[in-house]
């Protein structure tokens, strides 16, 4: 299994309904598939046109912004210290970081760059990992130290870096939902390497259904079981977030793809996985990254405060079985 069937599948969610195909359409609705960003994405409205056109275009856009990868890319530049005006996508994008990072206490931090590279999850891979070394990181990293002054970035230290891998694909989901919904679209599915933005009904005629995986101690993604069925109602945004699957091995032991920007080390609360699902699938993202570093006891107030919903499938410790907890809004979103 190559690595962009991999990282779906880490995503411990499924699309309920039919497979999708490059623009094969049913009686009334069309489907998009492709790859984007290192992972694919499915896409599927009600409405005969093939807006595979318009969905390539949102996706160079937001590349051009977000994309870290992309040496022309708006952050790419912030990271290099070239002096750069912010388009309107990246603005979005840190403004609803900050806010998250403020409502956390700073657990949700896009300056955490430095360390996600160091720990061997971003764009850059240091080879030995010491407490000193986390330390001096450490001190160039914390949102706030960086703001917004205009249209331009303004770092207290140029060492500080952004990685937006925690919402970015979350707001590619919300532009593209965007982009149908301008054309008249109001039943849609968007979903980008896991992260869903949805509205109206399913070609059945009845909300869109989302799979949620249970934990299964699985990197290669192969092993898949439904723990529940989610119903979603309406018009909003979904997200998983979990390390059961997303680790790698040094020196002989596991560590989680999700940093505390606090400590600098890979998180080990008692959350194996956070669904999150919110008024737009960027916030929903950014959430559940967060709720998997908060733990457990302090997602209801982040939650409340934000009024999402959620549901988070917990460690017994021992890791030999787990526990679902959920929000009553999610709870009365389950399919019996």
């Amino acid at each position: 299994m190559n690595l962009t069937k991999r990282l779906m599948a880490a995503l411990g969610m499924i699309v309920l309904g039919a497979a999708f195909f490059s623009c094969r359409k049913s009686p009334a609705y069309t489907k998009i598939e492709g790859e984007a960003f290192h992972t694919y994405y499915h896409i599927k409205y009600k409405g005969e046109t093939d807006y595979t056109s318009v969905v390539d275009s949102v996706l160079k856009r937001f590349s051009h912004s977000l994309n870290p990868f992309d040496s022309t890319s708006v952050i790419a530049a912030i990271n290099r210290n070239v002096s750069t005006d912010t388009d309107s996508l990246f603005r979005r994008v840190f403004r609803r970081a900050q806010a998250i990072a403020e409502v956390s206490g700073g657990s949700y931090d896009i300056t955490c760059a430095p360390l996600i590279n160091a720990w061997g999850f971003g764009f850059e891979h240091e080879k030995t990992i010491t407490p000193e070394l986390i330390d001096s990181l450490r001190a160039f990293v914390g949102y706030r130290k960086v703001r917004l002054d205009g249209n331009a970035i303004v770092k207290d230290d140029p060492r500080l870096m952004l990685n937006t891998s925690s919402i970015a694909k979350g707001y590619a989901s919300d532009l593209v939902a965007e982009a149908l919904a301008s054309r008249a679209i109001t039943d849609y599915m968007v979903e980008i390497g896991g992260e869903v933005a949805y509205s109206g009904l399913n070609p059945q005629g009845k909300p869109w259904r989302i799979g949620v995986n249970k934990p299964v101690d699985d990197s290669t993604g192969i092993v898949q079981e439904l723990e529940l069925i989610v119903e979603l109602e309406g018009k909003g945004g979904l997200a998983t977030s979990g390390n059961y699957r997303n680790y790698y091995l040094r020196d002989g032991k596991k560590y989680a793809h999700t940093i505390d920007p606090l400590s600098g080390y890979p998180v080990q609360t008692d959350v194996l996985s956070a669904t999150v699902i919110a008024s737009d699938c960027m916030t929903a993202d950014a959430l559940a990254t967060t709720f998997m570093v908060v733990g457990s006891e302090r997602v209801a107030a982040i939650a409340e405060k934000l009024s999402v919903d959620y549901l988070l499938i917990l460690s017994d410790g021992e890791g030999s079985s787990y526990r679902v907890v959920m929000s009553d809004g999610f709870r009365r979103r389950v399919v019996n």
